[in-house]
């Protein structure tokens, strides 16, 4: 079970992440808020190996253009992410977000030669039934929300699945300093001009928010890399998924928006499809 809780856990950190995101892009720029990000993450880095001598393991690889394109990826999703709940509520750039379970079974088979056994798909097909379920009324009433919202929150799932797919295929590798460290580097490159350019001077909530959000990524990070260590991304996939729970979660707390019962009963189903797609893994 190892790899499933890590996966549950990762999963509901960068649910977090986005809530804390869309907050922030109330008031600052994706450029500053990634470039903090960035920079927390590789000081909280420097932090843990100066306190335990080579915590994390080597950044040496065998592998450097897989850490590249991982490095791509996730900071593609970290933006496209950021811009698509500048335009969307949670809720619906989770309705995009849900396609993930679906390219991270189709990427592991094309490019890590990974059969994924048919239950695998049927456990997917009624984990996005449970989100159509919950997403119905809102689909039959015309959900809102600018075009270009959907296509950062997919271009975002498309490089998630990427990110999902390359920590398989990394899995070998001794420990996750390579995952935290290099994707936070061309991150720090990439938007440090721009950062600057349009920093804006943050309160104290604010600052605290932007340091929380490269905390909370660090430990997502780390533990989907460690979840996909101990499982397959057929065993994995389905628990994409429980970020719906999440996000409606995130919704209540956060802004107060109530589930309806069909968001609860879709909630419930998608729930169904993680504990039957793990026991069917278990018994294999």
């Amino acid at each position: 079970m190892r790899g499933p809780v890590l996966m549950l856990a990762g999963i509901g950190l960068f649910g977090l992440l986005d809530a804390s995101s869309k907050l922030l892009a109330e008031g600052y720029s994706v450029w500053q808020v990634l470039l903090v990000r960035f920079a927390t993450i590789l000081a909280g880095f420097a932090l843990l190996r100066l306190a335990w001598p080579g915590w994390g393991g080597s950044l040496r690889t065998r592998r450097p253009g897989l850490h590249l394109l991982r490095s791509v990826a996730a900071l593609g999703s970290a933006a496209f992410f950021f811009l698509a709940f500048t335009h969307l509520p949670l809720i619906e750039g989770y309705l995009v977000f849900f396609t993930s379970p679906f390219l991270v079974l189709a990427m592991s088979a094309l490019a890590l030669r990974e059969r994924p056994p048919r239950a695998a798909w049927g456990w997917v097909a009624l984990g996005f039934g449970g989100v159509a379920i919950g997403l119905a009324p809102g689909l039959l009433d015309g959900i809102g929300g600018a075009a270009v919202g959907y296509l950062w929150a997919f271009l975002g799932t498309l490089c998630y699945a990427t990110v999902f797919t390359l920590n398989r295929g990394l899995r070998d590798e001794p420990g996750i300093a390579g995952a935290l460290v290099w994707p936070a580097v061309l991150g720090l490159a990439v938007m440090l001009p721009m950062g600057l350019w349009h920093w804006r001077a943050p309160d104290a909530l604010a600052l605290a928010q932007m340091v929380f959000n490269g905390v909370a990524v660090g430990m997502a990070t780390a533990a989907i890399a460690e979840a996909f260590r101990h499982a397959s991304a057929a065993r994995l996939a389905p628990y994409g998924y429980t970020g719906m729970v999440w996000s409606l979660t995130y919704d209540l707390l956060i802004w107060g928006h109530a589930p309806g019962a069909a968001m609860l009963a879709g909630a419930a189903v998608v729930v169904v499809a993680c504990v039957m797609s793990e026991r069917r893994a278990g018994r294999a």
